[in-house]
């Protein structure tokens, strides 16, 4: 595959466009149908942008296209960590059907800890899955994966016609920095070369290559996932910055910035190109920010974890001439929305006979009305060990525990398979899920977990049964009271 690749982006662009461009392709797209821009980013969390609240951060690039779109304050990754977020969001499915729980399919954590055994699922996203990408290829449109992919060893067979840098590793290849090995694309970069400022110049080249015709860019930035890397001089300029009150991490801020900067390089190419009221920009992340170098507050939690922090995701859509400017929606919304949404925006088909559990968020991009009342689901039966900080776990081992989730209008319920413990919040007056209401609210309770049954019995969400045959109650909890004891220093 390495090979196809490099002779693909050897040829003229006359020679690609002859070859990979079915017969009907359209010369230029119509505004109806734009070009997407879709930037993802890896554990970026809630509060990781200026405009989402950041006093240390800086992305004036971004704030100034969320400022020309649609922010959405409410807006979810389908999982809590990178690749079931990323299954989710190419398969528009919920992790049962995918069957992608985890990053990597061994239970994570101290084997002697925890009850239960995880159900392990599988690390390859299914090639029988047709992604959004498939669907819009076939609607005429070049389409590359630029950056981090994590769901098996080669994007191109899930419809892309370009990658660069997409493997099945879930961190960069030895860093942000050269070398590179065994990475597609990325085998040339010079000593001094950061990871992602490379990656916005494959992203310049792609949409320079195909600017006469439909394009769909997926791209997929490592950045800001460990290790923790930036160039030298923008972490010199953070450490001489007063720290804030939420934020103060200046490498993490340096890697933002380098995001950022890629963002503004791009929109003045596109602006250059006139490609810039045909194209639409859409940017999330997949789960909630790394613990140890962010903040998500008020929001509790952080990647890992199934409380706010861990899933909520800064998320805008800008769309000159169809998205009005300065809007915003309070409107819960999720990643799996993602798939029929880019569907109905390049005029695209749903595939035949393959379920999509999102929704289309057209109406609210086009505020022609809202959605249909529905539910929210997360499910997770697996394992995730904590980190350094545990300030927003349910206990100090692990960041989650076996668990499945239901949000619905205000009120969000957690259900804990070990224990059988329900939480109930309501995040509008409680957004940081500090006050759990489970016992005060029988009634929500019981309602919220009995949808949520009926929905792992609908969707055949499998739930961990089988006792841990390793656990040691004894090593479980001297281990608790040294986290304790650790986490009484802090």
């Amino acid at each position: 595959m390495n090979t196809i690749f490099c002779l693909r982006w050897a040829l003229p662009a006359f020679l690609i466009a002859t070859a990979l461009t079915p017969p009907s392709f359209a010369e230029t797209s119509t505004k109806e149908h734009p070009n997407v821009l879709f930037i993802y980013l890896d554990d970026y969390g809630w509060r990781d942008a200026s405009f989402m609240g950041s006093d240390f951060y800086e992305t004036p690039n971004l704030d100034a296209l969320a400022e020309r779109g649609m922010v959405f304050s409410n807006a979810y990754s389908c999982a809590a960590n990178c690749a079931p977020a990323r299954a989710s969001l190419l398969s528009g499915q919920y992790s049962p059907r995918h069957e992608i729980y985890n990053v990597g399919t061994e239970r994570r954590g101290n084997p002697k800890h925890g009850t239960l055994m995880h159900i392990p699922g599988t690390d390859v996203l299914s090639t029988d899955i047709r992604t959004w990408a498939h669907q819009v290829h076939e609607a005429g449109y070049r389409t590359g994966i630029i950056g981090k992919w994590h769901l098996s060893d080669d994007p191109l067979p899930y419809g892309f016609d370009i990658n660069v840098a997409g493997t099945h590793s879930g961190s960069p290849s030895k860093g942000y920095f050269p070398p590179h090995p065994k990475v597609p694309g990325l085998l040339d970069a010079s000593d001094d070369e950061y990871l992602t400022d490379r990656l916005t110049d494959e992203a310049i080249r792609f949409i320079t290559d195909n600017q006469q015709h439909s394009w769909f860019l997926y791209l997929s930035h490592f950045a800001v996932h460990t290790p923790l890397q930036a160039k030298p001089d923008l972490v010199a300029k953070y450490k001489a910055k007063q720290p804030g009150t939420l934020h103060d991490h200046a490498v993490m801020a340096a890697m933002i910035e380098s995001v950022d900067e890629g963002v503004g390089r791009l929109v003045d190419m596109l602006r250059e190109l006139g490609l810039e009221k045909n194209t639409a920009i859409v940017f999330t992340s997949d789960n909630g920010g790394f613990g140890p170098a962010t903040s998500m507050k008020p929001l509790r939690g952080y990647k890992g974890t199934y409380y706010e922090g861990g899933i909520r995701e800064p998320f805008f859509v800008t769309w000159p001439g169809v998205v009005d400017a300065g809007t915003k929606s309070d409107v819960p919304v999720i990643a799996a929305d993602l798939y029929p949404t880019f569907i109905e925006m390049t005029g695209a088909k749903l595939p035949a006979d393959q379920t999509i559990d999102g929704v289309s968020l057209m109406p609210l991009l086009k505020q022609e009305g809202s959605l249909a009342d529905r539910e929210l689901y997360w499910h997770f039966p697996a394992y995730l060990q904590s980190y350094s900080v545990t300030d927003g776990q349910r206990d100090l081992l692990y960041r989650s525990r076996p668990c499945g989730i239901i949000r619905d209008g205000r009120w969000k319920l957690h259900e804990y398979f070990e224990d059988g413990g329900l939480e109930l919040y309501d995040l509008v007056a409680d957004p940081g899920e500090s006050n759990n209401l489970a016992d005060a609210n029988p009634i929500k309770t019981r309602a919220l977990h009995g949808k949520l049954v009926a929905w792992r019995k609908q969707i055949g969400a499998p739930v961990p049964t089988e006792p841990n045959p390793n656990h040691d109650p004894d090593s479980e909890a001297k281990a608790m009271q040294k986290a304790e004891r650790k986490a009484a220093k802090r």
